[in-house]
């Protein structure tokens, strides 16, 4: 199973399609990854983030690259804290100067 690098969306979205792909209820994954089915809902709406074990189960049951899901989910959340705050784009330039400045403090 592999997701669509070149159509931007959002993990929720991603997950589904995962799920979509294997031709799955909502109801069968989640039992098989151990989580409550209205919560898989949420996140494939994008109304719940998962949380790092959460995409660690379905990174494991699809057979995909946690690290690339890891990612997808935090760029959903950097994304969402960044339309809340009304900033703009910028930000993320700052954000990397910072993250800069952090690896070196430790």
């Amino acid at each position: 199973m592999t997701l669509t690098k070149n159509l931007v969306s959002s993990f929720g979205e991603q997950l589904r399609s995962l799920r979509e792909q294997k031709k799955m209820s909502l109801r069968q994954v989640a039992t098989e990854i151990g989580i409550d089915t209205s919560l898989l809902g949420k996140i494939e709406r994008n109304e719940r983030q998962a949380t790092k074990e959460q995409i660690k189960l379905v990174a494991k049951f699809f057979n995909h690259d946690v690290q690339i899901l890891i990612e997808e989910n935090l760029s959903d959340q950097l994304a969402y804290k960044i339309i809340e705050s009304d900033a703009g784009i910028n930000i993320l330039k700052v954000a990397e100067e910072k993250i800069k400045y952090l690896k070196t403090k430790k």
